[in-house]
């Protein structure tokens, strides 16, 4: 085998390498930005979630508020006589 097919033959397996090494950095590269976006959106809700948790604990309170209020009410019906509904 002559010095010129044994170039060849190394710069072929030098590009096949090449082209298999560009391969797997695209692989990686797309499977990062999946990784991104899945974060992403995670973050988004999580941030939702957070805000659904405030939501509720205004609407606890808001319910607490209004049951003191109802037995406040019928204290006052039986202070006043009448008979509170059931």
């Amino acid at each position: 085998m002559d010095a010129t097919t044994l170039g060849a033959i190394l710069a072929f397996a030098g590009v096949v390498s090449g082209s298999v090494v560009a391969f797997i950095g695209k692989r990686g590269e797309t499977a990062n930005l999946l990784t991104d976006q899945v974060q992403e959106e995670r973050d988004g809700l999580v941030k939702r979630l957070a805000e659904k948790d405030v939501h509720i604990a205004a609407l606890e309170q808001q319910r607490h508020d209004y049951l003191v209020k109802i037995t406040q009410l019928e204290i006052e019906i039986i202070r006043l006589g009448g008979t509170p509904p059931p």
